[in-house]
């Protein structure tokens, strides 16, 4: 049974193993990657791979969640900005850090999401998806009177989804069909429209 790293060592050697599983994925697809190609970029033994590292799948399984814990780290610090913009500026400038983070280092990351089916990257979202959830609450408390829009659940779901995978979508299109400016401003224009028109109603009933 693979061991779980207690020493520096062995969590060095483990970290060297999951960022060749992202080098090996972006130049192989997950077809064609195997823990001999990850180990030799990590440059260690088939056999230490296996003491750490079940099969391929267990180093995808790191990889994602290596992925989600990076990109999670990228969003926290964005908060206390975040909820100090009008909402459609906070989706913009959001959905243009996550490009920037994708885009970083050669594009690695972009790479490997654009296999994230195929590697079960979406069965590891969930801490992404409470950063992203506990922006949303800091940005509703900050703004109280959209604690009134109807939705808002709804709204929250399909912005998360929705920006998460039309950004990802969009950077792996060799053609898109638009601008990535043009694309979030759509999402961006779409939801902040939606609350507008909710607020702009509400007070109307209100007179």
């Amino acid at each position: 049974m693979p061991r779980k790293p207690k020493q520096d060592r062995s969590r060095a050697t483990v970290d060297a193993i999951v960022e060749a599983g992202f080098i090996a994925l972006s130049q192989r697809g997950p077809a064609d990657t195997t823990t001999r190609h990850i180990a030799e970029i990590a440059g260690v033994g088939v056999g230490s791979l296996y003491e750490y590292f079940e099969n391929k799948q267990a180093i995808f399984n790191a990889m994602s969640q290596r992925f989600i814990s990076d990109t999670a780290a990228m969003i926290k610090p964005l908060t206390p900005t975040l909820v100090q913009m009008p909402i459609d500026e906070a989706i913009r400038t959001l959905l243009n850090q996550f490009r920037s983070f994708l885009e970083q280092d050669d594009g690695r990351y972009l790479k490997c999401v654009r296999y994230a089916m195929a590697v079960d990257f979406e069965l590891h979202l969930d801490p992404l998806y409470k950063v992203l959830n506990n922006v949303i609450m800091r940005y509703l408390m900050e703004h109280p009177e959209t604690l009134r829009v109807s939705r808002i659940p709804a709204i929250t779901y399909i912005g998360i989804n929705g920006g998460i995978f039309a950004v990802i979508r969009h950077l792996s299109d060799p053609d898109p069909m638009v601008s990535f400016d043009e694309m979030a401003d759509g999402l961006a224009s779409m939801i902040g429209h939606y609350i507008a028109a909710e607020l702009s109603h509400l007070r109307d009933v209100v007179r």
